[in-house]
């Protein structure tokens, strides 16, 4: 089938790459031509494993192509897929000038009957502005129906998570569509769940939001384990194999990040405001969520007494293993907090260090953790990379001052660390 994917992020590249994957005509369109042309040359402009291989397969075989005109994507795409910017505002509602412009400029290109798929996540009620943004810009009155399909993929797990997905949301003002989403996703065998549009919109806002509530659930655990002189670890496994729970988002730390979960539980917050709902657990989802970075630099700041001059090393920039997004990720904050209080960073991470040289400031970047803790003080985990596992700890003790080792994701074993001569902290353990 003919299809167009319009935004070519995260959410818009990995789609579009496995559709043509799948083996469906694929044209993704983005406004950047930079962009564009990095991605004819056979660059990426994310690092996401696999999607680089599928990209130049699919672009080898005439499946995949870019360009910078939306006009052609809709005259190419039988399904039009938005999959634009849909960033937070200042009050945490959702900034929807990008899905507006879009809509307009797909309503002034359409010449035929066109179904418009909102990809991107954004606000319950969201598709029916869109379809009547369309009605009121297609001045030929072109039939179009406008369908809600979120997306579910994990940054780190984009490719796995779109080509084997656990289920497909399609929401719908009526059954025209119907057979034309279901042959765009025959070839992914995963169930394909049929709602009504506003339903569709809501799924994706409910699922983040109560992922997000697992991980703070979890880093709430922590602290009581910490008081209690018990182990967190011991304790979620004991919950997890509750087949009503589950074990999956139970892992405490240094709070959640990233692109998605951030921005959805605020947008979900202020959606639910403006339906006239105050969502008061999801406001405590986020303190907690604050709360749990503020307990962490109080660890650091309890062991080392003095922050003032101290150098640190952190492992880990990105918001989780990999991916390079920094993108409200913990690290990042973790570095700001302690650079308020005078301390030297020496950082490293295996993919986000190019795109975190541009959100940090003073920050020695290193070619490797064995540079990195040269020196150090101490040294922070923030990102649960493997990498970060296999390291030689009792290399990295000779190189630092002082062999101090806070674990912000419980990555290492407390025993081995402490017999190695480490002053080891970790969270709820």
């Amino acid at each position: 089938m003919k299809l167009s994917i319009i935004g070519t992020g995260y959410v818009g590249l990995v789609t579009g790459a496995c559709f043509a994957e799948k083996g469906h005509d694929v044209t993704c369109v983005d406004n950047d031509p930079a962009k564009v042309a990095l991605l004819r040359g056979g660059g990426i402009p994310i690092y996401e494993p696999g999607l680089e291989d599928i990209i130049r397969r699919n672009v080898a075989a005439g499946r995949l192509r870019f360009s910078d005109s939306i006009a052609e994507g809709v005259r190419h795409g039988q399904a039009v897929f938005v999959a634009v910017p849909t960033p937070p505002r200042p009050d945490g509602s959702v900034e929807m000038r990008f899905v507006e412009k879009v809509a307009r400029d797909i309503a002034g290109a359409m010449t035929e009957y066109r179904i418009v798929v909102d990809k991107s996540t954004v606000p319950v009620k969201t598709g029916l502005k869109v379809a009547d943004t369309i009605k009121r810009y297609n001045k030929a009155g072109v039939e179009f129906d406008v369908v809600s399909n979120p997306e579910f993929m994990r940054e780190g797990c984009a490719v796995q998570d779109q080509m084997n997905p656990d289920r497909i949301v399609v929401g719908v003002t009526s059954q025209r569509p119907v057979p034309a989403m279901k042959e765009v996703y025959g070839p992914f065998n995963a169930p394909l769940i049929i709602t009504d549009i506003n339903s569709a919109e809501l799924i994706k806002h409910a699922s983040n939001s109560f992922l997000a509530l697992k991980i703070s659930y979890a880093n709430a655990l922590s602290a009581i384990c910490e008081c209690s002189h018990a182990n967190i670890e011991q304790v979620v496994d004991g919950v997890g194999f509750d087949k009503r729970i589950g074990r999956a988002f139970l892992n405490a730390g240094i709070g959640y990040g990233g692109s998605c979960f951030p921005k959805d539980i605020s947008a979900f917050i202020a959606i639910a405001e403006e339906l006239g709902c105050d969502f008061r657990l999801l406001k405590e989802v986020q303190r907690i969520n604050a709360d749990q970075l503020h307990r962490f630099v109080k660890k650091i700041r309890e062991t080392l007494w003095v922050l003032n001059d101290k150098v640190i090393a952190v492992f880990g920039l990105a918001f989780k293993p990999n991916t390079d997004d920094v993108r409200s990720s913990p690290a990042i904050d973790l570095v700001h907090a302690l650079q308020r209080e005078d301390t030297a960073i020496r950082a490293y991470d295996p993919q986000g260090m190019e795109k975190a040289r541009e959100i940090l400031k003073n920050v020695t970047f290193c070619g490797d953790p064995y540079e990195a803790a040269k020196g150090a003080d101490a040294i922070v985990l923030a990102t649960e990379w493997d990498e970060f596992k296999s390291l030689d700890y009792a290399r990295i003790k000779g190189l630092m001052t002082h062999p101090i080792f806070f674990d912000g994701r419980n990555q290492l074993d407390p025993a081995k660390m402490t017999a190695l001569g480490y002053t080891y902290k970790s969270i709820g353990r």
